[in-house]
């Protein structure tokens, strides 16, 4: 099993980074997802949810004082 890359510069991802970083393509400019292996995803539906983002921010700082 060949092994991974172990950071962007090993990778390549290298390339997508500074693309989103700079960008004014269209797909570089999304909001509401992340990046994985240079594909748009998006995320859980309980992460746009507000009152999940409440409840977790209140966690936090319960575990984090």
């Amino acid at each position: 099993m060949p092994s991974r890359p172990q950071s962007p510069e090993q990778g390549p991802q290298e390339r997508k980074i500074p693309w989103l970083a700079v960008s004014d393509d269209t797909a570089a400019r999304t909001s509401g997802g992340y990046w994985y292996h240079r594909e748009w995803h998006r995320p859980a539906a309980d992460v746009l949810d507000p009152a999940f983002q409440d409840q977790l921010m209140d966690k936090l700082a319960e575990l984090t004082g």
